[in-house]
């Protein structure tokens, strides 16, 4: 789920302050602590070869996050695709892969459990 600041509802509009809230914005329940997280990826990186030997190949994490440079296309199990774009929150549900399609900057709140083996897998794929 991506969506452009404009499309949040404002729910305050007072001079000099807007508040814009978007209510069920994925669940974090069942989840223990989150990691903050701060990715830079070049334009043209894939992570779909590095997820390879995790369960359906997906990271089955879930991420809440913000784009504030770039574009990236997220590919979800069902095969549905979702671009994000410079100044979009997201919500990406586990079973997820995701192709950066210009130059990014992400920030991202994840349960830190599933996402460091994730992360792990990665490193071990890249040799690190």
């Amino acid at each position: 789920m991506r969506i452009a600041k404009t499309s949040i509802p404002t729910k305050v509009n007072a001079p000099g302050a807007i508040a814009r809230m978007q209510l069920d914005f994925g669940d974090p329940k069942g989840y223990g602590t989150f990691a903050a997280e701060y990715f830079t990826l070049d334009a043209g990186t894939d992570l779909t070869p590095l997820l390879k030997g995790l369960e359906g190949d997906l990271c089955q994490s879930p991420h809440w996050g913000f784009l504030p440079k770039g574009e990236v296309t997220i590919t979800y199990k069902d095969g549905s695709q979702e671009t994000v774009t410079e100044g979009d929150l997201f919500y990406w549900p586990p079973g997820h892969t995701l192709k950066v399609d210009k130059d990014a900057e992400i920030i991202l709140f994840s349960p830190q459990v599933e996402h460091c083996k994730v992360v792990n897998h990665i490193k071990q794929a890249v040799g690190q």
